[in-house]
């Protein structure tokens, strides 16, 4: 895999893994994350280069990919991974918890899409892939805040696509379910499934840049469930739920073991 490609939110879990799987394929990869000092550790132990992006900031954004292109020439794919995951009930989240959900879930998407789209757009080629998740499509109790975030990466994504397809560019989305990572801290899985690891998210990412397709849903066996999920009626939808856990997992789980992962989403404005 001949190809120069950046990650956002790569010092840790699925954007740390992402960018080992490409470069074990061969790729040239630029790792970024608002800690610097967790960037420059995944990038030293990646032997990668390694640079601080805030994916909120227009000009932070800007100085990674000049600096990325800088160190490894143009760039071929973005994959815009850096997120945050606030929990509970929709009138505990606070205010400055949905701005920042936002702001880094959604405008940090967008932002980042848009910088690399216009740098890829004269060359007639390139690819944007956007770490989403299956709470885009799947609303679920507790997590109102990240539904709405990932819904709307879905739905940008896919305008983003189809505005861009002509001109030789790719926008992908990849809709992970529970993924071991700091996001699920003090959560259980839903009954009777296993959670995905960063890894199986990272293979899905590298089969995408090696064959663009619109979207990945991991594990790729959700995905027909996620098709039909809409058609089937509410009563039937909630007797689902609750067969697994999910009307409960992010309203009863333990705030404890969040701490340390709520406190650094809270002290910094990207993750």
């Amino acid at each position: 895999m001949s190809k120069v490609i950046a990650v956002t939110g790569a010092a840790r879990g699925i954007g740390l893994a992402t960018a080992r799987a490409l470069r074990d394929r061969g790729a040239t990869v630029v790792v970024g994350d608002i800690d610097e000092a967790a960037a420059k550790e995944a990038g030293e132990a990646l032997g990668v280069t390694a640079l601080a992006v805030d994916v909120t900031s227009r000009a932070s954004f800007t100085a990674f990919l000049d600096g990325a292109e800088a160190a490894a020439g143009p760039l071929d794919v973005l994959v815009n991974n850096a997120g945050i995951m606030p929990i509970g009930p929709l009138t505990g989240e606070s205010d400055e918890d949905a701005r920042r959900c936002l702001d880094i879930n959604v405008h940090g998407v967008m932002l980042g899409t848009k910088l690399a789209v216009e740098r890829m757009r004269p060359r007639g080629r390139g690819h944007v892939v956007n770490i989403a998740s299956l709470a885009g499509v799947l609303p679920t109790p507790g997590l109102a805040l990240y539904n709405a975030s990932k819904a709307a990466v879905v739905a940008f994504t896919e305008a983003a696509r189809l505005e861009v397809r002509d001109a030789g560019l790719h926008v992908s989305a990849v809709l992970p379910s529970f993924t071991d990572t700091e996001l699920v801290a003090g959560t259980r899985s839903p009954k009777g499934m296993r959670n995905n690891s960063p890894e199986d998210v990272a293979a899905a990412v590298v089969e995408l840049v090696g064959r663009p397709r619109p979207q990945a849903v991991v594990p790729r066996r959700l995905a027909a469930q996620v098709r039909l999920g809409g058609l089937l009626p509410d009563a039937v939808r909630r007797a689902v739920a609750r067969r697994y856990g999910l009307d409960t997992i992010f309203l009863d789980y333990d705030p404890e073991a969040r701490e340390s992962y709520d406190a650094r989403i809270r002290g910094t404005r990207s993750a």
